[in-house]
């Protein structure tokens, strides 16, 4: 069978929650190619896919596959199209290549349905957060997101779920048939692991004006996060940094500049903690496992998350983690971390104070954290990703 994956979210430069799950399940799909010879790969982008998705797979033998525009190149395991066009590159141009030449199955990761798509889907919905917090989203956006997520549960052939809670989420507002929602939980890049070396951590510290102890926050800046109540629970916290630094605690808010970020700088600015509430913008994937490796915890009480990477990111280097008891997070965190109200700043407060100031519980959160992420692979998610091709081909 043919099997035609958008890859669009994958040749993002610069990558996000979404274009992260995309990337690293195609490279997932790719590296288990092998045990499922019966299906071919079509992989379909817009610009020329990044040279680390397919290292190590079959497909790297041909080096053409990773920089050309325009183009078809095929090998055993898979065949890329890179197919420019400028504007609607999904729903006119990947929609006339898809009638063109159609695959038997599109999977799409990240995006939505091509209008009057020719071929059975399989689509990842990664999260209903709009329907619970709509004033966190621009208007557009919630309109844009109700609409996709509408036609994916009448029309896919089968829709993928990142957590429990979003699958629940899709049968209760969607009515989307609960047997045709598999649950295929993402997972995090396993390569990355605690950073030990002090003088690697200090270069990155100062790479981003971070002066002593922090905690540190991951994701794009945007009113999902629910940054403006972490930001006044830090601030009524009053932590005090340790000898290594100038004495103060600093919250460190690591990622790109989105909707309503002017709001947060003010409210920054109103309350007079310029020095201590540092923006770092766009982390680079180098710089990442240092920055959580010097942080004092993750903390990520996010109003709604699908899944919440950042959450098993932290727990890989080894550092502990506040978030939400609410949507998927309970589920991605498990016993391993402080779950708080997002809702109510005094709790968030109370919990950013345990998980500094109580080292026994520090200890234990660390410990739990490495055990609950080896419930997450990449290779376990692929795995179950071709079982669900099978199903919605049968």
């Amino acid at each position: 069978m043919r099997i035609g994956i958008d890859a669009s979210r994958a040749v993002r430069p610069e990558q996000t929650g979404t274009e992260t799950y995309s990337l690293h399940i195609i490279r997932a799909l790719l590296h288990t190619q092998q045990d499922h010879r019966e299906h071919h790969l079509i992989l379909y982008a817009h610009a020329a896919l990044p040279i680390d998705l397919l290292i190590g797979t079959e497909a790297s033998r041909s080096s053409s596959l990773c920089s050309g525009t325009g183009s078809t190149e095929t090998t055993g395991a898979c065949t890329i199209r890179v197919i420019p066009f400028p504007r609607l590159w999904t729903h006119v141009r990947l929609n006339w290549e898809l009638r063109r030449r159609p695959p038997d199955l599109l999977f799409i990761p990240a995006h939505v349905m091509p209008v009057a798509c020719p071929v059975p889907a399989v689509v990842t919905v990664h999260d209903l957060g709009y329907l619970y917090y709509p004033e966190a989203h621009r208007a557009f956006d919630r309109w844009y997101l109700h609409w996709s997520t509408r036609r994916h549960a009448r029309l896919a052939a089968c829709i993928v779920a990142d957590s429990q809670a979003t699958k629940e989420d899709l049968v209760q507002h969607y009515g989307a048939n609960a047997a045709r929602v598999r649950v295929v939980y993402p997972a995090y890049d396993e390569t990355l692991q605690r950073v030990e070396n002090p003088q690697i951590i200090a270069a990155v510290k100062a790479r981003y004006s971070i002066r002593g102890d922090y905690l540190l926050h991951l994701g794009t800046l945007q009113p999902r996060k629910n940054l403006f109540r972490l930001i006044e629970a830090f601030a009524r916290v009053q932590l005090s940094g340790s000898p290594s630094g100038d004495g103060v605690f600093q919250l460190v808010l690591a990622g790109k500049k989105g909707w309503d970020y002017e709001a947060l700088a003010r409210l920054v600015d109103k309350m007079g903690l310029q020095n201590r509430v540092i923006f770092t913008g766009y982390v680079a994937p180098g710089d990442k496992a240092a920055l959580l490796s010097g942080a004092q915890a993750l903390v990520f009480p996010s109003l709604y998350e699908g899944f919440g990477i950042p959450v098993l990111e932290a727990m890989a280097c080894g550092v502990p983690v506040l978030t939400s008891r609410v949507s998927s997070l309970p589920e991605v965190a498990g016993d391993a971390a402080v779950l708080v109200d997002p809702l109510d700043v005094d709790d968030i407060a109370a919990g950013l104070r345990q998980i500094v100031c109580q080292s026994d519980l520090r200890h234990t959160l660390i410990a739990r954290g490495y055990q609950q992420v080896q419930k997450f692979s990449w290779h376990r998610a692929a795995q179950q990703l071709w079982e669900v091709f099978d199903s919605a081909l049968a």
